[in-house]
């Protein structure tokens, strides 16, 4: 599943909209270093990717700019753990 994800940058959030719901990750940028603070995604949408998906959006998105990350929730964290691919990112 291929979800479209928007970057709401005034709210410092990224957000897509699977069947009428809203899944999100929420930042904090200070600087060039994004803390990515929650990801959330409803149960009844749970295990389908979508907050993996988020959660590439969200690091493309860094690198593109430029930034550093720091996964401050736990999501975010997992994600770091089994995508080693993505750790130059880490702040």
């Amino acid at each position: 599943m291929n979800i479209e994800v928007a970057h709401e940058s005034n709210a410092q959030r990224f957000v897509a909209v699977v069947e009428g719901q809203e899944c999100v990750i929420e930042y904090r940028l200070s600087g060039k270093t994004m803390t990515i603070t929650h990801t959330g995604v409803p149960a009844s949408l749970g295990g389908r990717g979508i907050a993996a998906q988020l959660t590439r959006f969200a690091l493309d998105h860094a690198r593109s700019k430029g930034w550093k990350v720091v996964p401050a929730c736990s999501y975010a964290a997992g994600y770091f753990e089994k995508h080693p691919e993505v750790s130059d990112l880490l702040a």
